[in-house]
């Protein structure tokens, strides 16, 4: 019920985990203690002590219900109910005995916790008037009776709003450290999927170049021997043989198809991006977008490097991923262009858009820090993608006139 203090960002580690768990303590020690010296007052004095008792045992319970539900995330208007059984009580107590003044102190902070700070602060002063009025209808109005709860209240107030101003930053902290370590692990999987599939490409490269060319020439050469051969059983040697390097050309090309990313196997880089277009448009017509992509091609196709359809593929991925996420927008088309001397992959969206200049600053000012930007490492990613391959990248947009991803990369035929 939240009864108490309670630490913020429940479950994560912070450096003032320790001070929100003293105050916490001290707290309940506060409101228990207190409210044991009612009692034991009450009964030294040996007047109306019954009532006294009751009520005070009936507060301490109230509490220590609270204290027990203090772990579960119920509704508000359940701990002000609480707070208003709590307040009943000690109303009552202050009837009886001017000792109950002293547990205004306490019940300042569990108002100034429990309530918002427009609706807790004029309460702790309805508290205090409560308390002084308490106070003197047994002793009369004194200066100590008024100005003990007057400074109580002003502690309170100002180490109350303290505490929720701490509690605040250090939820704003931990929000922000878990956007780090997400971001971290985002990074670290990327240069994992980089890693592998560079490596892929090297080995699909090698044996392309060492096993399959070598089992083709043979093939070949088998195939010439063939045609000088008149003895009969030799010949089939040489069939046997050349079927077996044939078989094994098949393996190694199997290999090498195996080796490709997965979305490019037994397909063409404009067929692959066909088909991204498609599963991104039923993606979002499934999850209630109005985002449509379309896919286009110009030129002629020529076959490009593994590392290039690669790389080109999951740039689309990502920046369609983006649109549908961020953009708001109602089309989207993707064109792959074949320029004679580069290919060109256009991602062009009717969004929100943004300011460019804007997002390059806090880019800037987050590498200067050390680190990506939370915000543009989407952004940053492409752009290293395309310069790992020699090529360049340009964004166009601005608020309300939607964005257009410009990637260009030299064609080297494979």
């Amino acid at each position: 019920m939240s009864a108490t203090l309670t630490e913020p960002a429940r479950g994560a580690e912070s450096a003032l985990r320790p001070v929100f768990i003293a105050l916490r303590l001290g707290l309940h020690l506060l409101v228990v203690g207190l409210t044991l010296f009612v009692i034991v007052r009450a009964l030294l004095a040996d007047a109306d002590e019954v009532p006294i008792t009751v009520l005070a045992v009936a507060f301490l319970a109230c509490y220590g219900a609270g204290v027990a539900t203090a772990h579960r995330h119920l509704p508000a208007w359940a701990r002000v109910l609480w707070l208003i059984m709590l307040l009943t009580l000690w109303v009552g107590m202050s009837a009886l005995t001017p000792d109950a003044a002293f547990l205004a102190f306490p019940l300042f902070f569990l108002e100034l916790h429990v309530l918002a700070a427009p609706v807790a602060v004029p309460l702790v002063v309805v508290t205090f008037g409560i308390s002084v009025w308490g106070t003197a209808t047994h002793l009369g109005y004194e200066v100590g009776s008024i100005l003990g709860p007057l400074i109580s209240a002003g502690v309170a107030i100002v180490i109350g709003l303290g505490y929720r101003a701490m509690a605040q930053e250090t939820r704003e902290r931990q929000a922000l450290i878990l956007d780090l370590i997400a971001t971290r692990e985002e990074l670290a999987a990327t240069s994992r999927e980089a890693g592998t599939l560079a490596e892929r490409e090297r080995l699909a490269r090698e044996i392309h170049d060492t096993l399959a060319q070598g089992l083709s020439s043979i093939q070949m050469l088998l195939h010439a021997a063939e045609r000088d051969i008149d003895d009969d059983g030799v010949r089939q040697k040489l069939v046997l043989a050349r079927e077996t390097a044939a078989e094994n050309l098949g393996e190694a090309r199997r290999f090498i198809r195996e080796l490709t990313p997965p979305s490019l196997d037994e397909q063409t880089l404009p067929s692959a991006l066909r088909r991204l277009a498609e599963a991104v448009d039923d993606q979002a017509n499934q999850s209630g977008a109005d985002t449509r992509v379309e896919f286009s091609t110009s030129g002629e196709p020529v076959v490009l490097p593994m590392a290039v359809d690669a790389a080109l593929l999951r740039i689309a991925q990502g920046s369609l991923a983006n649109v549908v996420k961020h953009a708001d927008a109602r089309n989207c088309s993707l064109t792959l262009s074949y320029l004679g001397d580069e290919v060109a992959l256009d991602v062009v969206d009717d969004g929100i858009g943004f300011d460019v200049d804007a997002v390059a600053k806090r880019a800037a000012g987050a590498a200067d820090a050390g680190g990506p930007g939370l915000g543009e490492y989407g952004l940053r990613s492409i752009r290293r993608r395309a310069e790992e391959l020699g090529g360049r990248f340009d964004i166009e947009s601005a608020p309300g006139e939607g964005t257009a991803l410009s990637i260009r990369v030299p064609v080297v035929i494979a």
